[in-house]
Parts: C-alpha cells; sequence; structure tokens
C-alpha cells in the first residue's frame, strides 16, 4: 500500500491544492481570536496539539465535532495510522493560529469536541487516589496537575461547578492529553463532596502550608482523597475543616511554598510511595 493510499481522506475547500488553500473554514472567524470564554458549558470544547487531540481521537468517549489539520500533521497522522473519527478539513497553519491566537503551540492540529460526561462521586471505586480542587483558577495549574495525576495513576478529579476553569484550550494543552485519562467530577458543593467522600470510606487530607504537621508524618491509608487549594488564598475554612487530616509539605530550603501544581506532584509521590502504589 503506497502512502497515498494509507492518508485518511481529507477534504479541502474549493478544490484547491496543498500549498495554495485561500478559503475560510467554516466555524472559524477571522476578524477576532477565539476566546476560551466563549465555549460556555453548552459550546464545543476546544482542543489543540499533537497529544491533546491525538489522545481525544483515541478516546471512544470523546466525541469529535471538527478536525482542522495543517498539510504537515495530515502526514503525520497518516503515517502512525492514527483514525481521525470526522473527515478533518486541511488548513494553514495561520489560520489556526488565528483561532487560538499566535502564542498557542497547536502543532498543526485543532479540534472541536464534545465536552466529557463527569461522573458521580458515588461511582468511584474506593481505591487509589484521588485529587480534590479547591478552587483553582489558573487552567495552566490546572492542566499541570491532570498530567500528574494521569502519571500517577490517579482514578479522578474533584473540582467545583464555580470557579475552576473549563476543560478546553489552555488548560487542555496543559494537560497533554490527561483529560481523556483522569476522570473530572464536577460539584456544587465542595464540602459536601469531601463528607460523601468520608462516607464512601477515603481518607480526606487537605494540604495547607498552615497544616499541623508534615505529611510525611501522617499515617496514610487507602482509598485517599487530597485536597489542594488556590495559590495565595490556600484551602477555604470550611474545606480545612471538613478534611479529616490537614497537613503541610515541609521544605528543607529558604523558600517553603511551591507552585500548586508542583505541590500537587510532591503530594502524589508521598502518597504513592507511602502506600504502595508506586510498586503496583
Amino acid at each position: 500500500m503506497s502512502e497515498r493510499d494509507r492518508k485518511p481522506p481529507f477534504r479541502r475547500q474549493g478544490g484547491k491544492s496543498p500549498g495554495k488553500f485561500s478559503g475560510k473554514p467554516r466555524g472559524f472567524e477571522r476578524q477576532q481570536a477565539w476566546r476560551e470564554r466563549e465555549s460556555g458549558a453548552d459550546g464545543p470544547v476546544i482542543l489543540y496539539g499533537w497529544h491533546t487531540v491525538t489522545l481525544a481521537l483515541a478516546n471512544p468517549k470523546r466525541r469529535i465535532r471538527k478536525l482542522y489539520v495543517t498539510e504537515n500533521a495530515a502526514r503525520r497522522l497518516a503515517d502512525e495510522r492514527i483514525e481521525t473519527k470526522v473527515t478533518p478539513e486541511i488548513v494553514r497553519p495561520g489560520q489556526i493560529d488565528q483561532r487560538l491566537g499566535p502564542d498557542a503551540v497547536h502543532q498543526g492540529l485543532l479540534a472541536e469536541a464534545d465536552p466529557l460526561p463527569s461522573p458521580d462521586i458515588d461511582t468511584l471505586e474506593p481505591e487509589g487516589m484521588i485529587l480534590v480542587l479547591d478552587q483553582i483558577t489558573d487552567p495552566h495549574n490546572v492542566g499541570a496537575i491532570l498530567r500528574s495525576a494521569a502519571a500517577f495513576d490517579v482514578k479522578a478529579i474533584v473540582t467545583t461547578a464555580r470557579h475552576s476553569p473549563e476543560a478546553t484550550g489552555v488548560l487542555a494543552k496543559s494537560a497533554s492529553g490527561a483529560l481523556e485519562l483522569v476522570p473530572i467530577i464536577t460539584v456544587q458543593n465542595l464540602a459536601r463532596a469531601l463528607t460523601r467522600l468520608d462516607e464512601r470510606g477515603f481518607q480526606t487530607v487537605g494540604l495547607d502550608s498552615a497544616g499541623a504537621e508534615d505529611i510525611a508524618a501522617v499515617t496514610l491509608r487507602e482509598p485517599l482523597a487530597l485536597v489542594l487549594g488556590a495559590e495565595g488564598k490556600g484551602l477555604r475554612q470550611l474545606t480545612r475543616e471538613t478534611c479529616s487530616v490537614v497537613a503541610r509539605l515541609d521544605m528543607p530550603g529558604a523558600i517553603k511554598s511551591l507552585n500548586v501544581s508542583n505541590a500537587a506532584v510532591l503530594a502524589l509521590y508521598v502518597g504513592a510511595s507511602r502506600l504502595g502504589l508506586m510498586s503496583r
């Protein structure tokens, strides 16, 4: 089979050959760059970048609405025999830049997709570790936390419906495909969610610089829910009061606090090591 035969079917507007594309792909606004806030809860999720999009394509739970690819990305998809689910549209790199902004590293791939369903806390198996995010609003941080969560086989991330970023755009890119691997459970009331986790047997451990003891000294058990607060504010008072334990991450150096995504990966390492998850 030739390379040409192996390529997935691509649609070009106006029948123009590669390198001479001048049509405007449907859905692209050429006068104004896309803004994440425009997607909304009922709008499409915007996914871009190689790992982000290809893992979404491989996820049977993810419905892809539209897929825009450059010629180079199309060749790579064909070479790696990645199924595209929908017929992609060939576009120039600059047209994706116009959609996302010039600083977005899209690697020639942009997809519009349906959001993934949010599971319920009661569907969680009482095993391993989960993360609970208390109003962490920076999409870069949440995306990095998702990526670390996937690396440590975290079973789910619990976050609030308000004061948390949409699972789209920058967050999805920062997660580098982890959106497809770690379920996100969205709740209306975090304190009630923590109470429900306690009832289901989870040990809820809040991480806060003002914690009574170092997490290394806390007796951890499975299933474990690690609770992280926003930078600066930390855990809200009701969240702290609802956690079964509030602990700190002791640092030996002059700087005692960490970026929340760095704190998350360190806490996950401590938890996984103490629970024996690293050897499973």
